[in-house]
C-alpha cells in the first residue's frame, strides 16, 4: 500500500478542483446562455444553468497533469500511451456531450461520437486484452475482435450512466460511489499480485470519484447546477476505462473461486443500478416498440417518486443500492470465505430490485400517493435518455 498516498493526493486533487471550478463555470454558463428554463416537465422553478460537465471534465485534467508529476506514476505516463488515450477519449466524449447540451442531438450521432471516443482508446491502447466467462473458459481477444468489444463497452457504460442521471444528485452519487469501490477493488489486486502496478485502472477511477464528490455540493437537491450530457457521457467515459482496463487485465487464476467470477463481471456488480435501470428501458421500449431512444417515465427513480419518496430521499435509495452491490464485490477480496456465494447473492439482490420496481406498475396503482405523486412526476421532467438535451 505504498503507493496510497498518491493515489489519495490526486482523488483530493480532482475533489477540490472540481467543487472550486464550478463556481465560475456556474457564472460563465448562466453568461453564455448554458441555461435550461423551468418548465411543466422539470422540478426546477428558477432558471438552471446547465453543462455542469465543464467544471467535472476540467478538473479531470488538472488531477491527471498532478497525477503525471508524482513518483508513483512516473512509469505509466513516460512509457504507456494510454494516459494520452484516456484524456484523448473523455476529451471526445464531453465534446459530444457539451454539443448535445448546446443543441440537441439525434441518437446515431451521439453513438457515433461514443464509438470515436471508444477508437481513441483503443489505438492508444486503452482497452480490455482478456476475460475469463464463468463455466465457459478463458477468453483472449484478438486484434479484430478488440475495436469491437471496446465500442460496445463504451456505449454501455456511456449509456448506462447518462440514462440513470434523471434527479439531482443521482449519477453524480452513483458514480462516485462505484468509482470509490472499483478503486479500492483495483488496489487490493495489486496488493495481491493479481494486477499490474502500472495499471491505469485505479487512477482513472479515483479520479471520477473525486470530481463526482466535489460536484455534489453544487448538483445534490436543490441543485445550483446540472452536469448534462457533457457531465453525464464524460463520467461513463471514465468508469469504462477503468472497468476495461481492471476488469479486461486480471488474469486467470486458479483455484480462488472469487477470480473464477470476476473480474470482467465486477462492473455489472459495481454498476448493477445503472445497468439494470437501462436493461429495463431496452425491454420495456422493444416490447412496446416504442424505440429504444423514446424518453419515458419508467426509470428507477421514477418508481420511486410514484411510490411516494420525494427526490432527495429517492437519490439516497439509489444510492444506497449501490453501496450494497459494491460492498457485496468489495468483501470476498477480503474474506475469501464468500467467495462462491457472490454470484448468487448478487442475483437475489438483483431479483429482489427487480420486484421492488416491477416494470408493470403503472401511474396511480399505489393508491395512497397514486394522483399527487404521478402529478409530481409528470412535472419534474426527470426523464433522461439518449436523446434528451437535459442532464442533471
Amino acid at each position: 500500500m505504498n503507493h496510497l498516498p498518491d493515489y489519495l493526493i490526486v482523488g483530493l486533487a480532482a475533489t477540490l478542483g472540481s467543487y472550486l471550478v464550478c463556481f465560475p463555470v456556474r457564472w460563465l454558463v448562466v453568461k453564455v446562455g448554458i441555461t435550461v428554463q423551468p418548465d411543466q416537465r422539470r422540478i426546477h422553478s428558477n432558471v438552471m444553468p446547465s453543462a455542469g460537465g465543464i467544471g467535472m471534465f476540467l478538473s479531470f485534467l488538472v488531477a491527471m497533469i498532478l497525477a503525471s508529476q508524482l513518483g508513483d506514476f512516473t512509469t505509466m505516463f513516460k512509457h504507456s500511451s494510454e494516459p494520452l488515450g484516456t484524456v484523448i477519449g473523455a476529451a471526445a466524449i464531453f465534446a459530444v456531450g457539451l454539443i448535445d447540451d448546446l443543441r440537441e442531438m439525434s441518437a446515431p450521432a451521439k453513438v457515433a461520437g461514443q464509438v470515436l471516443a471508444a477508437m481513441a482508446l483503443y489505438f492508444l491502447g486503452v482497452t480490455m486484452f482478456w476475460f475469463k466467462i464463468p463455466f465457459a473458459g478463458f477468453v483472449v481477444l484478438s486484434s479484430s475482435l478488440s475495436p469491437l468489444i471496446t465500442a460496445l463497452w463504451v456505449i454501455v457504460i456511456v449509456n448506462a450512466v447518462n440514462l440513470i442521471d434523471g434527479l439531482d444528485g443521482l449519477a453524480a452519487g452513483i458514480v462516485a460511489i462505484a468509482s470509490g469501490s472499483l478503486f479500492i477493488y483495483g488496489i487490493r489486486l495489486m496488493d495481491l499480485g493479481v494486477l499490474p502496478q502500472d495499471n491505469i485502472g485505479p487512477l482513472i477511477a479515483v479520479i471520477a470519484c473525486g470530481v463526482c464528490v466535489g460536484f455534489l455540493p453544487h448538483n445534490f437537491n436543490p441543485a445550483k447546477i446540472i452536469m448534462g450530457d457533457a457531465g453525464s457521457m464524460f463520467l461513463g467515459l471514465l468508469m469504462a476505462v477503468s472497468t476495461m482496463v481492471i476488469g479486461g487485465r486480471t488474469p486467470d487464476v486458479s483455484g480462488e473461486t472469487y477470480f473464477f467470477f470476476a473480474p470482467l463481471f465486477i462492473p455489472f456488480f459495481i454498476l448493477g443500478v445503472p445497468i439494470l435501470d437501462t436493461v429495463f428501458a431496452v425491454v420495456r421500449r422493444t416490447a412496446k416498440r416504442s424505440g429504444i431512444a423514446k424518453p419515458d417515465k419508467e426509470h428507477l427513480h421514477h418508481r420511486l417518486l410514484r411510490l411516494g419518496h420525494g427526490p432527495r430521499r429517492a437519490v439516497i435509495i439509489l444510492w444506497g443500492w449501490t453501496a450494497v452491490l459494491s460492498a457485496l464485490v468489495l468483501y470476498p477480496t477480503f474474506d475469501p470465505r464468500w467467495d462462491v456465494a457472490l454470484p448468487f447473492v448478487g442475483g437475489a439482490l438483483a431479483l429482489l430490485l427487480y420486484v421492488m420496481f416491477l416494470p408493470g406498475m403503472k401511474k396511480g396503482e399505489n393508491s395512497a400517493v397514486g394522483g399527487v405523486v404521478d402529478d409530481k412526476a409528470e412535472k419534474s421532467g426527470d426523464t433522461e435518455t439518449m436523446d434528451t438535451t437535459v442532464r442533471r
